[in-house]
């Protein structure tokens, strides 16, 4: 629910209220028209939101919400395409005031003109992320996901890494790999949304807003405050979990001790198909703790209303029919502009889940990954920023595989912003003046007693050239110099480093490596390192992309049994001479055959140490 004060609560559920609506529109040239209750032709406006389809309970909902409304007002249509419209309820207080509640913010999608009235139907921001997903090979947590999608399409979010990271499955990394169902934004957020047990909206403000199911009532409606209402004679809950796994082509079931309930069907999600069996077991089992809070009843209503009422809110209902002991939730409503409010929650009868299996294992559509003589590429992107400096850090890792020993190659683009240290520069600058010297009498031959009738003549002066030398001191913008580093499979590629130099900005940098003698049938690995010296400089979010392409490639290969742990620390001091620059400690154990057991540590970077006055060892 809408934080509105007690006072508000108290008005909104009294016999009688007195309320008004107030709006603006806004253009993209940045021309706003507001309008009043008196602009509204009455009973033409309205605002549609839902959290689910009709008919059951959903996780990773991604619904617009729908806005129309009818206006008194005089704009020419042509010049309201994508303009923003944004809508405010006001209801009065006991105290004679009155209190605002923001009903959201909508994008023009249609504007028709009669004679004397302006017709507009407009959706929230989720139809932003209705644009194509680059398909690239992206690596992060849930909020990585969501902040790459709201960077790539220009939506806020509402919550900090901080509130996702403490939700189920908040904090685990999550891969998307080019083999995959998405093609939107919107799908990304929709399967980032099933890994995280809930769902997707727009809020008031216009921000992506990340909501779970909960079964804590925010507000009761008696049988006073109902028009008509009808109730279902069941409960829904969900006892089960079942997740299609695309690489042994079978669905896992996850169900609590006790399963006589409804099993929700994740299908082939693509951020739960990769990593270990442990770790997919252990996110579906969140998605179903999540999950398991459902215990709704289902219903459809009438009320006499409440603006501050949201998707995912729930409820009890009193009175009549209804049975003050359930709890049900808000999957859909509609808001009448100066009329009524229709809430309703969707659910199935766990009764009638017992007729179906499971345990569903039709996975038609699944193909085979690899396929002899097909081009195939790996694309990647990042889903997390970067901050370069004195030590490298891996801004590139894609893994693939092939079925045949042949060639593969790397392409690599990347804009990186750059800060320059500034450098003192010196100088002298050498020139030529004249200098006007005054000549005497004697100079120039006069005779200093001769009769002057006209006060005497004026002395002459003589231009004399001087050369100088002066010394000049300014600061200027220095040069950046980054450092690439290919790495293939933990091996660093000594033959190719490139180089680049730079002033202050952003640069695009463009990297290119062609992989010979691809080993068929492991999983190989290609991480790229920068390193910057004299300056510094940042990777934004989705400004790194990279693909590596050939024939008879897969989409992953079987896992090696390779594990890396990557940590690093920032500059510290021991005692009081003693100091060590950013390192990064990397620690590695490689188990491609049953016997074998390989253990390294390494410390990549430089490592400065100040002035002392004893020997020091380092082991």
């Amino acid at each position: 629910m809408y934080p509105v004060s007690e006072a508000f609560l108290q008005a909104v559920q009294g016999n009688t209220r007195k309320y008004y609506w107030t709006g603006k529109i806004t253009t993209v040239a940045g021309v706003e028209y507001s309008f009043t209750q008196e602009d509204i032709v009455k009973g033409s406006g309205y605002i549609t939101a839902q959290c689910c389809g009709n008919s059951e309970i959903e996780l990773g909902a991604v619904y617009a919400a729908e806005m129309g409304i009818s206006l008194f007002l005089d704009i020419d249509r042509y010049t309201l395409e994508d303009a923003k419209v944004e809508l405010s309820y006001h209801l009065r207080l006991a105290d004679g005031s009155y209190e605002a509640v923001p009903m959201g913010i909508f994008e023009v999608s249609e504007a028709n003109r009669t004679a004397h009235v302006l017709e507009l139907k407009a959706y929230d921001y989720m139809l932003r992320f209705d644009r194509d997903f680059n398909g690239f090979e992206t690596i992060g947590t849930a909020y990585g996901m969501m902040a790459l999608c709201g960077t790539a399409c220009g939506v806020e979010l509402a919550q900090s890494q901080a509130e996702i990271e403490a939700l189920p499955n908040g904090s685990e990394l999550l891969s998307i790999y080019p083999e995959n169902d998405i093609e939107t934004y919107r799908d990304v957020l929709y399967f980032t949304a099933q890994v995280l047990g809930g769902f997707f909206c727009i809020n008031r403000e216009g921000k992506l807003e990340f909501r779970q199911y909960g079964n804590t009532p925010v507000m009761e409606i008696l049988q006073k405050h109902r028009f008509s209402s009808s109730f279902s004679d069941f409960v829904t809950r969900y006892t089960a979990v079942s997740s299609t796994n695309l690489r042994t082509q079978t669905a896992e079931y996850y169900a609590l001790e006790e399963d006589d309930g409804l099993t929700m069907n994740l299908g082939i999600n693509p951020l739960l198909q990769f990593g270990l069996e442990e770790t997919r077991a252990e996110l579906c089992r969140n998605i179903l703790t999540a999950l398991a809070v459902v215990n709704y009843v289902p219903f459809d209503s009438d009320t006499i209303g409440n603006p501050a009422l949201d998707l995912g809110d729930v409820l009890t209902f009193s009175g009549g029919q209804a049975d003050s002991q359930q709890i049900t939730c808000v999957t859909s409503f509609t808001v009448k502009i100066g009329g009524r409010q229709s809430l309703k929650c969707v659910g199935k009868n766990p009764r009638l889940s017992q007729a179906k299996s499971k345990n569903d294992k039709n996975i038609s559509g699944l193909l085979n990954q690899i396929e002899a003589g097909k081009i195939g590429i790996h694309t990647f992107t990042n889903a997390s920023a970067y901050t370069l400096g004195e030590t490298n850090v891996r801004i590139i890792s894609i893994e693939f595989a092939s079925k045949e020993e042949n060639h593969a190659q790397f392409f690599g683009q990347v804009v990186v912003d750059v800060v320059a240290d500034t450098v003192e520069r010196t100088a002298n600058a050498n020139g030529t003046i004249v200098v006007p010297f005054p000549a005497t009498a004697a100079d120039s031959g006069t005779d200093t007693n001769a009769d002057s009738t006209e006060g005497g003549a004026a002395e002459d002066s003589t231009e004399v050239s001087v050369d100088v030398s002066l010394p000049v001191t300014w600061t200027e913008d220095g040069k950046v110099i980054c450092y690439v580093t290919f790495e293939l499979n933990d091996a660093e590629i000594l033959l190719h480093r490139p180089v680049e130099t730079w002033h202050s900005g952003k640069h695009i940098l463009s990297l290119y490596y062609p992989i010979e003698n691809v080993v068929p049938n492991i999983t190989n690995t290609f991480n790229v390192y920068l390193r910057m010296e004299n300056g510094s400089g940042t990777v934004g979010i989705g400004d790194c992309i990279a693909s590596i392409s050939g024939q008879a490639m897969a989409a992953a290969a079987a896992w090696d049994g390779k594990i890396t742990i990557e940590e690093s620390a920032g500059l510290f001091a021991i005692g009081g001479g003693l100091q060590v620059k950013n390192y990064a400690d990397v620690m590695a154990m490689e188990t491609m055959e049953l016997v074998q057991r390989i253990y390294s540590d390494t410390i990549t970077g430089r490592t400065s140490i100040g002035a002392f006055c004893r020997p020091v060892t380092l082991a």
